[in-house]
């Protein structure tokens, strides 16, 4: 990314989040898509601007947003279809998309857009030791606001209650098992 560079994130869990906080300590505007409000009300206390798609229309949003253009960026972390299909329609001709999700089930996906718009799709899996150093430096150098997004650390005998809540969308953001 580029200083200045507006960069969508489709999805605001743990993982989302944490790409928000990044691409904005590196310059870029940034907005969340999220919907579980606990979620919203946290971001928004971290300084990111989050806006609900169940509220909200994404697409024009982001049009008003960009001033037409579109995103130069969008990473899509939802894992959802609807973050898969929205991914296509908010990115700018020529921008660039990052699939960071895991998909439970093959989203269908606009390839059409991929054509006209002759947009990049990037797909992360794995870091590299270049992103463990970057990762333990950012963390180390307290820029950014980790330990609020650690919601609570709870002991493994918990651990089902743990994800059952998670998956019912309650009130976490990120829950540490400790061991």
């Amino acid at each position: 990314m580029k200083p200045g560079e507006k960069a969508l994130v489709i999805g605001g869990g743990p993982i989302g989040v944490l790409v928000a906080l990044v691409a904005q300590h590196d310059g870029a505007d940034v907005v969340v898509t999220e919907v579980n409000p606990f979620r919203v009300a946290l971001m928004q206390r971290l300084g990111l601007k989050v806006v609900n798609p169940r509220e909200t229309n994404v697409l024009e949003f982001v049009n008003d947003w960009t001033g037409g253009e579109g995103a130069d960026l969008a990473f899509e972390v939802s894992g959802t279809a609807p973050g898969a299909e929205i991914m296509t329609e908010v990115v700018r001709p020529k921008g660039r998309i990052v699939i960071v999700s895991v998909y439970a089930m093959k989203p269908a996906v606009n390839l059409y857009r991929f054509f006209a718009r002759e947009l990049s799709l990037i797909g992360v899996r794995l870091y590299g030791p270049q992103d463990f150093e970057r990762a333990i430096d950012l963390a180390a150098s307290g820029k950014l606001p980790l330990a609020e997004v650690i919601t609570a650390v709870e002991p493994m005998d918990r651990i089902q209650e743990v994800f059952t809540g998670l998956t019912s969308g309650g009130p976490a953001m990120k829950v540490l098992i400790e061991i």
